[in-house]
């Protein structure tokens, strides 16, 4: 009977062992879903759906004309990494939102990025303030920012986001700034998360967070350089 026992309770013993690693697996599964689903994971995905559409474009046709309501869509999520920032970003994020929620409302009368700076050309608005081809512009410049944030977030493992942060500043978006505007921002920069705590904020790790901010860095080339075109292409200057 002892020997019988015996056999039983490490029959019990193996099937408990069975149990709780296919609840750890189980865990695994969920915490891989749950990343997939990361506001990061998400503007990587949504600006590798637009990078494709250009690539495939540009190997038929030599050029894509993106369509202006999905482009918003995809810039609208990138909102939420500036809030993320805090202060030092505020005017980053005001001015960012501000901007794709107007070419969001055009996006009612206009189809594609091309319709809206031919518009504004035909107009001789292209650089009045409020149109929305100046609007396209900033909202250009606010993902190149988040761009060279995560280049240089990644750059280096001990990298500090103050410092990735402020060079990022002052590369994308300080030559167009007031000296108020720069001085504020730098004021703020004391004020940005930590390292640790921005990956808490975005639910990365190190390791996930490197992952997608490649994805995203690669892609908003793709999509940074097709607005580039449309100015460029007609003859407009980028320094302003």
């Amino acid at each position: 009977m002892a020997l019988l026992s015996y056999f039983a309770s490490n029959r019990d013993r193996g099937r408990e062992n069975v149990r709780i690693r296919k609840m750890n697996n189980d865990d695994d599964d969920n915490k891989d879903a749950t990343r997939t689903e990361t506001p990061l994971a998400s503007i990587a995905q949504a600006f590798e759906e637009i990078a494709d559409l250009i690539k495939k474009g540009n190997k038929s046709e030599g050029s894509v004309d993106l369509r202006l309501k999905p482009f918003c869509e995809a810039c609208t999520l990138v909102s939420v990494l500036f809030g993320c920032l805090g202060i030092a970003f505020r005017f980053a994020e005001m001015e960012y939102t501000s901007k794709v929620r107007d070419l969001l409302e055009a996006s009612k009368q206009f189809a594609t990025l091309s319709s809206v700076v031919e518009f504004d050309l035909r107009n001789k608005t292209v650089k009045s303030p409020g149109s929305h081809t100046r609007n396209l512009r900033r909202v250009r410049q606010g993902l190149d920012l988040i761009k060279e944030l995560f280049q240089n977030f990644i750059s280096d493992e001990n990298h500090s986001l103050k410092k990735a942060a402020t060079q990022a500043y002052q590369q994308v978006c300080a030559p167009y700034h007031t000296w108020a505007v720069r001085a504020a921002v730098s004021a703020g920069m004391c004020t940005l998360p930590t390292r640790e705590q921005l990956l808490l904020k975005i639910n990365e790790t190190d390791k996930s967070a490197e992952k997608e901010m490649r994805r995203y860095i690669k892609a908003a080339h793709e999509v940074i350089k097709n607005i580039d075109n449309h100015y460029i292409s007609r003859n407009i200057e980028l320094d302003w």
